[in-house]
């Protein structure tokens, strides 16, 4: 039966009771203390681990433009000692970013291939820098033509 049918005699159903006090006073429409000092510390770590995740964003943002720049310094390196003065290279240097780099050469034997005549160098560029507590290197290996002796 619902609520708002009427029975014969003019009487109502009674109330199922649900949202009616029993002592007579109604209670005010809110949130009580204790459900709003719960959801302040859900919201709290909500937004603690919101804040966790986008600061560790940042920092591997960070870290990966530095690598970059490591790769690309060690790509640069490499290009300026395409070709290569007799005897090969030993250099190295510092960025004002506090990058390291450093080359290394060694002549390749060709012993009694056809391409004795020719002078072939094994290169080495890397480059080491300090990310946060961690230390980085990148190493790029390549083979170089040097000049002949004449």
């Amino acid at each position: 039966m619902l609520s708002t049918d009427i029975v014969p005699g003019g009487a109502r159903p009674a109330a199922s009771g649900r949202g009616v006090r029993k002592s007579g006073h109604s209670r005010a429409g809110g949130f009580s203390l204790l459900e709003m000092v719960v959801a302040m510390a859900i919201l709290g770590l909500a937004l603690g681990a919101l804040y966790q995740a986008a600061s560790g964003a940042t920092r591997n943002v960070r870290s990966d433009e530095r690598f970059a720049y490591g790769v690309e310094l060690a790509r640069t390196v490499l290009a300026n000692y395409a070709v290569l003065p007799p005897g090969g290279v030993s250099s190295n240097g510092e960025t004002a970013g506090g990058f390291n780099w450093q080359v290394a050469t060694r002549p390749i034997d060709l012993g009694r291939s056809a391409l004795a005549a020719a002078s072939l160098y094994d290169i080495e560029v890397a480059v080491r820098w300090q990310d946060g507590v961690r230390r980085r290197e990148v190493v790029l290996n390549s083979v170089v033509e040097g000049t002949l002796q004449p």
